[in-house]
């Protein structure tokens, strides 16, 4: 039986996007499930928002080579706005299954910024939300 079929996740392109990777391709395995890693450019500049977006897009498609080598079908998404209004528009209309995001290890910005996206997708989403701690 499969669980989940399509796998949302939330990156925010640091060192704690590792730990989430580890986790969701031993579901996407188990479940023949495709991943999607987004990332949400959170900028108030145009330059701002190119150099962000590049790094963004340098991080994920290394993420994507990683899981596309173990067998698993990955797209990247990159939007830009707020992270958890962009989030949600994400997940309006589109059949995921299950979003998954880190919950801590940010810096005091990051903590601030995915702190409140997390508390604000517990409330409303009604796929499950799978929160994942930095490795220790």
């Amino acid at each position: 039986m499969q669980v989940y079929r399509k796998i949302l996740v939330a990156m925010d392109c640091t060192s704690v996007d590792d730990a989430i990777i580890e986790h969701v391709s031993a579901l996407a395995l188990q479940n023949n499930a495709q991943i999607y890693l987004l990332h949400v450019v959170h900028s108030h500049t145009l330059d701002q928002d190119r150099a962000l977006r590049e790094l963004a897009e340098a991080s994920l498609k290394s993420h994507c080579e990683v899981l596309k080598a173990q067998g698993i079908e990955a797209r990247i998404v990159i939007r830009s706005g707020e992270p958890d209004t962009e989030i949600l528009a994400e997940i309006e209309g589109k059949d995921y299954d299950l979003v998954a995001m880190a919950t801590h290890g940010h810096s005091f910005i990051g903590a601030i910024l995915f702190g409140s996206v997390s508390r604000t997708l517990k409330h409303k989403i009604s796929i499950p939300l799978l929160l994942i701690g930095p490795r220790r």
